[in-house]
């Protein structure tokens, strides 16, 4: 099965990729291409949807609400940000790093000293860019560093040493559903009124359905219009309880899915 991530080589997409052995690989410049690239029937896609530091990833939610795919799996996958450079420490004048990125070693950056951070498309595009920049170090993983030939200079500058990104694996397809894991879905409100989210919310807490996450993201349809995103354990109740949804709101089934774990 071809598998499409986010490029170029030496992003944790892509080492999450060869770590599963996905192959052939096709490598996509944005999170936003990936989805298009999986709804034009390229391939599946491997995404992150949230980091255990920086919460949900945008590119992804607004992917979910745009495209009608699926999710099939999800993978969580230890996080581990370096300072690498051409130059020594005391000489870095500007930083590249990807925004996701910069969230996880905030507390690094600021402890450090005041230099410009320049936000980049991907890890490994911050190693491009810094080796073209004199004086520039960028904010990346080990297997980047050793891919584009610039020495790791300071080691583990995440916030949290725990840092994990959550993964998750698209499809045009919906997969083939599954009796323990999670199941997702894209609740898009046509309405505005007062207790509307209580009502939501109870349709799982009637059933004693355990939801692992809600988050809102802008709908970019005015200020003040959300959708929210909804993940839940899988119950005997499921079925149940999108029902009762559906006829509150607009509800969109994104899947059921296992979690496959990840190789080191």
């Amino acid at each position: 099965m071809t598998v499409i991530t986010l490029g170029p080589e030496g992003t944790f997409s892509h080492e999450l990729a060869l770590r599963l052995k996905c192959e052939p690989i096709i490598l996509e410049p944005t999170i936003h291409s990936i989805f298009a690239a999986v709804a034009a029937g390229r391939g599946d896609g491997i995404v992150p949807i949230e980091n255990s530091e920086a919460g949900g990833v945008g590119e992804t939610l607004d992917g979910l609400t745009k495209y009608p795919l699926s999710i099939t799996v999800e993978m969580y996958m230890p996080v581990h940000h370096n300072l690498a450079s051409l130059v020594p420490l005391e000489k870095i004048r500007v930083i590249y790093s990807h925004p996701q990125t910069h969230e996880q070693c905030s507390g690094w950056i600021e402890r450090w000293r005041q230099v410009p951070v320049i936000h980049t498309s991907s890890n490994a595009s911050s190693a491009i860019e810094a080796k073209k920049t004199p004086n520039a170090g960028a904010i990346l993983s080990v297997s980047a560093a050793v891919i584009y030939h610039i020495p790791v200079i300071v080691e583990h500058i995440e916030n949290n040493p725990e840092n994990t990104t959550r993964f998750v694996r698209i499809s045009k397809n919906p997969g083939p559903g599954c009796r323990t894991g999670k199941c997702s879905i894209l609740i898009d409100p046509d309405t505005d009124r007062a207790g509307l989210l209580y009502d939501l919310l109870g349709v799982f807490a009637r059933r004693k359905i355990n939801l692992t996450r809600i988050e809102s993201r802008p709908s970019k349809r005015g200020m003040g219009k959300y959708v929210f995103f909804l993940d839940y354990a899988v119950s005997g109740s499921t079925d149940e309880a999108l029902g009762e949804l559906s006829a509150i709101t607009t509800v969109r089934n994104l899947g059921c899915y296992p979690e496959i774990g990840v190789p080191p």
